[in-house]
C-alpha cells in the first residue's frame, strides 16, 4: 500500500475527453492521455484491502492492488509484469471493458472507486512505448497441432496461451482480417484498429498461424479439420442477431446493428463494400436497443452526418445510484451515459416498437407505444399503456438487441456438437463438447457476454486443452 491515507486525501479524476464538436468529425479515440503524475495520485487511492474485491469482481482475476502499489512507487515495469500474469490483452480491456472491477472496489461503497481501468491502460501503453513487449517464442515444441475457429478475443487468448507452451496453433477466420468483433464490431473511436494490428503482428512473430477468408465447414470441411488437428477449439462467437419480427420488418432501411458497424469499419480500412451500403447521412435514425452496441450505432450515425438520432429501449430507465437490488460488491446496473450519448441523441425507455410502415418498400414510420413492467407470478411482464401510442418518422432503423446464439448450420451441425437450452454449444467442466477433442469457449459457449469474459474463457479452455494433450499443464487458466 503505497500511501496509507491516499484514499482520504485524493478524489477520483478521469482523463479528459476531446470536445464533442471536434471528435464527431473523425473516428479517432476520444480520451486524451492521462498525465503520469495524476495517474500516480489515482493509484494512491487504492486501500490495498485485506480482501481485494476488485480482484474478485474481475473475470480474469487481475491482481489490481499490486499494480496500484507499483505505479504509486513509480515501478512501471513491475506493474506491467504483474498485469501480464493474468491478462493477455490489457490494451483491449483497458479501452472497452466496462470495468466490473471498479464496481467491486471497496472504496466504491461510499466514494468513487479507484480508476482501475485507466491505470491498466496506461501500464500496457507504457510497456509498448518502452519496448518491454517483445515476441514470446516458445522454448520447446510439443508437436501437437491445435485449430482455433474464430479470431475474436476468446480465440486469440486461447491461441496465445497454447502457443506459449509449444503447441502449433492455427487460427481460422472467415473474414478477411483477424480480430473478430475487435476488428469489425467495435468502432474505431473506442478501439482504433492499429491497436489490434500491433498485437496480431506480435502473435504472428511468436509463431501462430493465421488463416483468413476461410469459413470452416465450407471451404475447409469439418472432417478435414478433425483429421488434421489433435484438438479443435470452437470460438466463433454468438453470431445470430435478435430480430424484431413485427409488421413491416421487411422494408428497406431496417438493418442489424452489426452490419451497420461492420460497414463503417470497412470504410475506414479502405475496403470495398460489396453488399447494399448502409449509411445514416442526412437521415432520421432510430436505434432499437439500449446496450453498448446501440451506443456504438449512435456515435457512428452522428459521425456519418445523421439528421437526428433516437434510441429506444424496452426496459425501464436505470437508477442513477446503487439501490437495494444491486448491493456492493456486485456490479451496479445504474444509468450509463456513454460518450456517444453525450454527442447528441434522444433516449427513451419503456418503448415497445409495434410495427413499421413505409412507402414504395422503404421504411418511413415507426409505430410505438409506452409500456410498463408489472410482476405476475413472480415474473416481470410488459404491459402496453393505453393512450401512449405514437408515430416516429424514420429513415434508418438499426436493430441493436443483442445476439441469441451461434450459427448452427454448417460447421457446428457437421461436427455434431450438442447445444444447450439457449442454443449455445454445450460443454462439460473441461470445456469439451460431446465430441472427443472438440472444445468450445467464449460467446459460442456461454452466450453473448463481455470481452473480458471471452478472454477468461479463452485462457481457461487453453489450460484444459493443454492438459488434455499433455496430461499436465503449467497454464494458469
Amino acid at each position: 500500500m503505497g500511501k496509507i491515507t491516499g484514499f482520504k486525501e485524493y478524489k477520483r479524476e478521469n482523463p479528459e475527453k476531446r470536445g464533442v464538436k471536434e471528435r464527431i468529425k473523425d473516428y479517432k479515440e476520444i480520451y486524451c492521455k492521462f498525465p503520469k503524475d495524476k495517474l500516480r495520485i489515482q493509484a494512491a487511492r487504492c486501500m490495498n484491502c485485506g480482501t481485494p474485491f476488485c480482484n474478485w469482481g474481475c473475470p480474469i482475476e487481475n491482481i489490481i492492488p499490486d499494480w496500484n502499489d507499483f505505479i504509486y512507487k513509480d515501478e512501471w515495469k513491475k506493474a506491467f509484469e504483474r498485469l501480464c500474469l493474468t491478462n493477455n490483452f490489457p490494451e483491449f480491456t483497458g479501452r472497452i471493458c466496462p470495468a466490473i472491477c471498479e464496481g467491486a472496489c471497496t472504496l466504491g461503497v461510499n466514494r468513487e472507486p479507484v480508476s482501475i481501468k485507466e491505470i491498466e491502460l496506461n501500464i500496457i501503453e507504457k510497456a509498448f512505448e518502452e519496448g518491454w513487449i517483445t515476441p514470446n517464442l516458445p522454448r520447446v515444441k510439443t508437436g501437437k497441432n491445435i485449430a482455433v475457429i474464430g479470431s475474436g478475443p476468446s480465440g486469440l487468448a486461447a491461441a496465445a496461451e497454447l502457443n506459449s507452451v509449444g503447441h502449433d496453433v492455427t487460427v481460422f477466420e472467415r473474414s478477411d482480417e483477424i480480430g473478430g468483433l475487435l476488428r469489425y464490431g467495435i468502432p474505431d473511436f473506442k478501439l482504433e484498429k492499429h491497436i489490434v494490428d500491433r498485437r496480431i503482428n506480435i502473435m504472428k512473430i511468436e509463431g501462430i498461424n493465421f488463416r483468413t477468408n476461410i469459413n470452416v465447414g465450407e471451404e475447409y470441411s469439418a472432417d478435414k479439420l478433425i483429421k488434421n488437428f489433435d484438438a479443435v477449439i470452437l470460438t466463433g462467437g454468438s453470431t445470430i442477431p435478435r430480430d424484431l419480427k413485427i409488421q413491416g420488418r421487411q422494408l428497406n432501411g431496417i438493418h442489424f446493428a452489426v452490419d451497420f458497424l461492420k460497414q463503417q469499419n470497412m470504410r475506414l480500412a479502405g475496403k470495398k463494400i460489396m453488399e447494399e451500403e448502409i449509411t445514416a447521412k442526412g437521415k432520421i435514425v432510430v436505434v432499437i436497443g439500449g446496450g453498448d452496441t446501440g451506443s456504438d450505432c449512435i456515435g457512428t450515425s452522428i459521425r456519418q452526418g445523421a439528421k437526428a438520432v433516437y434510441q429506444y429501449e424496452v426496459m425501464p430507465k436505470q437508477p442513477l445510484m446503487r439501490d437495494d437490488t444491486m448491493p456492493w460488491p456486485t456490479f451496479p446496473k445504474i444509468l450509463k451515459v456513454t460518450t456517444s450519448h453525450e454527442e447528441g441523441c434522444k433516449r427513451e425507455w419503456c418503448i415497445s416498437t409495434e410495427k413499421f410502415a413505409g412507402e414504395e418498400g422503404v421504411v418511413k414510420t415507426l409505430h410505438g407505444v409506452k409500456v410498463k413492467w408489472e410482476k405476475e407470478n413472480g415474473k416481470m411482464k410488459m404491459v402496453n399503456i393505453p393512450g401512449t401510442e405514437f408515430h416516429q418518422k424514420v429513415d434508418l432503423v438499426l436493430l441493436a438487441m443483442g445476439f441469441i446464439h451461434p450459427k448452427h448450420e454448417g460447421l457446428l451441425n457437421d461436427i455434431g456438437v450438442e447445444f444447450d437450452g439457449r442454443g449455445n454449444v454445450k460443454a462439460d467442466k473441461n470445456y469439451m463438447t460431446n465430441k472427443e477433442g472438440i472444445f468450445t469457449a467464449g460467446d459460442m459457449r456461454r452466450g453473448q457476454s463481455l470481452v473480458v469474459w471471452a478472454l477468461k474463457d479463452g485462457r481457461r479452455v487453453a489450460q484444459k486443452v493443454d492438459y488434455y494433450l499433455m496430461g499436465e499443464t503449467s497454464l494458469r487458466g
